[in-house]
């Protein structure tokens, strides 16, 4: 049984507001000292920057595009943003903290209010369908090797995992198993079984909830 909490606020823990973290470096944080044209200008980039991934996918995004796009010069988006690393980064910052606060304090099962096991059901669909749905930009976006593990927003993700094993397998090694359920949901396995392989979002949906139910003995009633 792993002794090591998580080193974030869980929804079950008594917290008023839990702080989403964020992804990415980018230059010019959401701050509350932030000036409010700064502030415009940011979001207007990064709505750019959105819509250049859904018209014409990832690749399409550069520094040279999202300016032309949102009619500025090349040089705001770079002290925005510093590298097409940090944009991209800081347009998956948006995505994860509406993912986050879904899975901290939104309805169940997702939220907090269901089982532990529900929870996690409902935590799998619900990452398999945001990768499906911002796949290329998740893969761009993709840490080195050397920093894949150790990614804030990752660690965020997998940490709830953890706790949610906690709460259902308590006698398990629950930091291990969590590395290990959150393999299913990797992205670059994603797009390699959706893509490459041609596998239905259903069936990659239905491996994961009998992954959970055989890891927490729920598919034997255990």
């Amino acid at each position: 049984m792993s002794t090591v909490p998580p080193p974030f606020p869980t929804p079950e823990e008594s917290v008023g507001h839990p702080e989403l973290l964020q992804l990415g470096t980018a230059l010019e944080p959401d701050e509350p000292c932030l000036r409010a044209d700064a502030a415009r200008n940011r979001a207007r980039l990064l709505e750019a920057a959105a819509r250049l991934v859904a018209e014409r996918g990832a690749d399409a995004v550069t520094m040279e595009a999202v300016a032309a796009e949102a009619c500025v010069g090349k040089g705001t988006v770079f002290r925005r943003f510093g590298d097409r690393t940090g944009l991209l980064t800081a347009l998956l910052d948006h995505s994860e903290k509406k993912f986050q606060a879904a899975f901290l304090t939104g309805p169940p099962p997702l939220g907090p209010g269901a089982p532990p096991v529900e929870r996690l059901r409902a935590f799998g669909r619900a990452m398999l369908r945001r990768s499906h749905d911002d796949l290329e930009l998740q893969l761009a976006a993709e840490p080195c090797a050397p920093r894949r593990f150790t990614n804030p927003a990752r660690s965020v993700l997998r940490h709830h995992v953890a706790m949610l094993l906690r709460q259902a397998v308590p006698d398990a090694d629950c930091e291990l198993l969590s590395h290990t359920l959150m393999g299913q949901l990797d992205p670059a396995l994603i797009h390699h079984l959706t893509k490459q392989c041609g596998l239905p979002l259903a069936r990659l949906e239905g491996a994961w909830i009998d992954l959970v139910d055989r890891v927490t003995g729920a598919a034997t009633g255990g």
